[in-house]
């Protein structure tokens, strides 16, 4: 059974004390995948409020530019908005995908999909924190960490590509008329795919401005419920199961508009397949810290 620790407290320090609970230390050249941020968005972590846990691992924050129009699209604007919201200022930024050919990782047990294109700069490291804003998502039904592992870290061709379920010259419009759950499994698919390519990855899911719509969204709804607390585990299936078992269990009444958020778009399969294909578990155990 995979351990998930929790931690009401949403601080910087909380942040750093839940990697360490953890007492795993990452090795080699260290990533971190966030999300930077849509332009306009007021609902994503902002770089002051994990600047002790990036520190604290000697990371480098890594992103990968966006498969729809908006200020993360180009590796031109990206850099640029990177600056705007301060990640620069603190951290070293790493467009992953900014330059060059993908790489092509395989999935040779995929449920819909056989490959995966991420930023060819995944090369550059060793182990990897995945950092996620655990809230809710327009087609993904909710994000964490199963999300940042897929969507987050394949490269702008590769969000294209996993939405259009393996379609090689998928257009922006097909990303959006595809059947859902195939979306989903593809998703699970990519997640798969990036464990591999790692040593070591340790997950965080922060939920804290849990809106009903992603960091992506430029104009995103307000969050719907009060901040939870901080989840830390070694399996992203497990932590990300723990962060919808907590909202289930919530006596905010604003849960209501997140669970619909999720249970319309079916956001569980991607947990259910991402067990399946082994990633890891939706059974565990909540240690309170």
């Amino acid at each position: 059974m995979a351990k998930v620790y929790f931690t009401n407290e949403v601080s910087e320090d909380s942040l750093v004390k839940m990697f360490e609970v953890l007492k795993v230390e990452l090795e080699g050249n260290v990533c971190v995948k966030l999300h930077s941020g849509e332009e306009g968005n007021q609902n994503y972590l902002r770089p002051e409020m994990v600047k002790k846990l990036v520190e604290r691992v000697n990371g480098t924050v890594v992103e990968c530019n966006t498969a729809y129009e908006g200020s993360r699209d180009t590796t031109e604007k990206h850099t640029k908005l990177m600056e705007k919201h301060g990640w620069t200022k603190y951290f070293n930024v790493d467009i992953m995908d900014g330059e060059g050919e993908d790489k092509v990782l395989s999935i040779p047990n995929g449920k819909v999909i056989n490959k995966n294109f991420v930023g060819k700069n995944i090369d550059n490291y060793d182990s990897m924190l995945v950092l996620s804003h655990f809230k809710g998502h327009p087609m993904g039904g909710y994000g964490g960490s199963l999300k940042q592992l897929s969507i987050g870290i394949a490269s702008s061709y590769g969000k294209r590509y996993i939405h259009c379920i393996g379609k090689d010259n998928g257009t922006y419009e097909d990303m959006f008329q595809v059947e859902q759950d195939k979306f989903l499994e593809a998703m699970a698919d990519a997640a798969s795919s990036i464990i591999p390519e790692f040593k070591k990855i340790v997950y965080i899911n922060v939920m804290c401005n849990m809106s009903v719509d992603c960091d992506c969204c430029g104009v995103a709804k307000d969050p719907c419920m009060k901040d939870i607390g901080v989840l830390a585990s070694l399996d992203p299936v497990a932590i990300d199961q723990a962060c919808i078992d907590l909202v289930y269990n919530s006596e905010d009444k604003g849960k209501e508009d997140l669970i619909e958020r999720i249970e319309s778009r079916n956001g569980l399969h991607t947990i259910e397949c991402a067990e399946e294909l082994g990633i890891g578990s939706r059974s565990y155990e909540l240690i309170e810290v």
